[in-house]
This record gives structure tokens, C-alpha cells and sequence, in this order.
């Protein structure tokens, strides 16, 4: 066996892996995105029983619980990750001016069933930003693999598109939205 043929069949060994390694960093991101996107779906789900107990407590807040109805569509109806990231950063937004009413109406604050969907929504927050840094972390992954040789050549031969990451609003520098309960 010549030292040409050896050296070629190490080239080949050697892309083979970078493809495996590239596919398996973009797989990873997917379904690490895709657990986001069940939650930001739990999330959706609980918005309109949401306007609903602000509904019972307060007629006076029309035009914010309009609003958010309008940012809970949009954030639904967002397909790409880039276009998902910016309208669930309003969605958070509108979350969280609809939990500050009940500093304006202590009925609200009172009622148990808005305090429940605060807690499920606090929950929800919570496994969203832990899914949300598994996720960041494979994009790292994926985008390193994808910059790297061999992979910056080889992401021209497949479905190798970029990945974004999933960042919070700069206005809340990393923190969880504020929800506000009642005191007993």
C-alpha cells in the first residue's frame, strides 16, 4: 500500500468524521430547540385563561389584554427561531405588564386563579431558560464545528444553515420576568 493511498484514506477518515460530527452538533441544536418550543407552547396555551381571570377581576385593562393577545398571535405564528426569539421577547413583555395590574388592582392579586397562572407561568419561565442554555450551548457547538476546517467546507455540501442563539431582552439583562402574588 502506497503512503498516497494512506494518506487519502486519512483524508477521507478525517472529513467523514467532520460530517458526522457537523450533523450531530446541528441534531443536537434542533432538538434542543424544539424542547423550547414545547414550552413557549405551554406558555401560549396559558395566555388567553391569563386574560380571561383579568377579564373576571378588571374590565378597565381592555387595551393591554388586547395587546397581548396581539403579541401571543404573532409569537405563535412565527416560524423562523430569529423571527420565535423577538416575538416571544414581546410576549414576555406582555406577560409581565399584565402580573404588574395586580399592584394597581388588589382584587386581581387576590384571585386565586390569577395567582395559579402566575405560578404555572413562573414554572414555565423557568424550564424555558433552562432549555434556552442547553440550547445556546449546542449553538456554540454547532457554529464552532461549522467554522472550523473541515467543517467551513463541508457546510456548503448539506443542510448546514446557521443556528441563532436564543437571547433574552437586553432591558432585563438576564433575569426572569417579576410576577407578582398575592400575600395571604
Amino acid at each position: 500500500m502506497s503512503v498516497g493511498l494512506i494518506v487519502l484514506a486519512l483524508l477521507a477518515l478525517w472529513l467523514l468524521m467532520a460530517w458526522r460530527g457537523l450533523v450531530a452538533a446541528r441534531d443536537a441544536a434542533d432538538a434542543t430547540w424544539a424542547a423550547i418550543d414545547v414550552h413557549l407552547q405551554e406558555r401560549h396555551a396559558l395566555v388567553p385563561a391569563l386574560v380571561a381571570a383579568v377579564q373576571a377581576e378588571t374590565a378597565s385593562e381592555a387595551q393591554t389584554l388586547g395587546r397581548l393577545s396581539v403579541v401571543r398571535e404573532q409569537a405563535i405564528a412565527a416560524t423562523t427561531p430569529w423571527e420565535r426569539a423577538d416575538a416571544e421577547r414581546r410576549l414576555v413583555a406582555g406577560v409581565t405588564a399584565v402580573a404588574l395590574l395586580a399592584e394597581r388592582h388588589p382584587g386581581l392579586g387576590a384571585a386565586a386563579a390569577f395567582v395559579d397562572l402566575q405560578a404555572r407561568l413562573a414554572d414555565i419561565e423557568d424550564q424555558i431558560q433552562a432549555a434556552r442554555r442547553i440550547y445556546n450551548a449546542d449553538v456554540r457547538l454547532y457554529r464552532g464545528r461549522r467554522s472550523r476546517l473541515p467543517g467551513s467546507l463541508l457546510k456548503r455540501l448539506g443542510d448546514f444553515d446557521d443556528r441563532p442563539y436564543f437571547e433574552l431582552d437586553h432591558t432585563r439583562e438576564r433575569g426572569l420576568p417579576t410576577l407578582a402574588f398575592a400575600r395571604a
